[in-house]
């Protein structure tokens, strides 16, 4: 059951590329797969299930920062990482944005900068809403790059990034207590 489950899988995020998020479906999944849709759900409940296995899969473990890393360094290479994973696939960050469960590895980074970024004086709860605003501005511009398709160099968009990413940060450095 294991390995039909990784090859069901593997097709998914093959589809995803090829088609994109809206074109992936259980039935055409299945078609490529030589199985009917209903087979599909005896690896997977549902297609959000599907989908939340491929943001996992696709996330996977994040590299592992230095324990003692400067908590801006923490957040710009996790919100940079976020940002390449999501661009190394066709709607990987509408895909990545529609996620109901964010999976074991995924709650793990969020918490590791958390509790770098209250290290660094911030309150719990201001430093959750930090890391929230750092990855939905990583996921939001990461969006727009994918939707609008344009001839846009790759090196102007990273440096769009980074300046924002930038801005972002020297906002939660500023509510850092004296």
């Amino acid at each position: 059951m294991g390995q039909r489950r990784t090859e069901v899988l593997a097709a998914a995020i093959e589809l995803l590329d090829e088609a994109g998020l809206d074109a992936l479906t259980m039935r055409l999944l299945a078609s490529r797969l030589g199985v009917r849709a209903s087979a599909l759900y005896r690896h997977y409940p549902s297609k959000q299930a599907l989908l939340d296995a491929m943001v996992a899969s696709l996330v996977g473990p994040a590299p592992a920062m230095p324990a003692d890393a400067p908590w801006e360094d923490s957040l710009r290479g996790a919100a940079s990482g976020m940002r390449e994973v999501m661009l190394a696939h066709r709607d990987g960050a509408r895909l990545i944005s529609g996620f109901h469960n964010p999976g074991d590895e995924a709650i793990a980074v969020f918490t590791h900068l958390v509790e770098s970024l209250a290290g660094a004086g911030i309150t719990a709860g201001m430093a959750s809403v930090a890391v929230d605003t750092v990855l939905a501005y990583a996921n939001g511009f990461t969006i727009e790059e994918q939707a609008r398709k344009l001839a846009w160099p790759r090196e102007e968009r990273d440096r769009a990034f980074g300046d924002g990413l930038d801005l972002i940060i020297a906002g939660i450095r500023g509510s850092l207590p004296s």
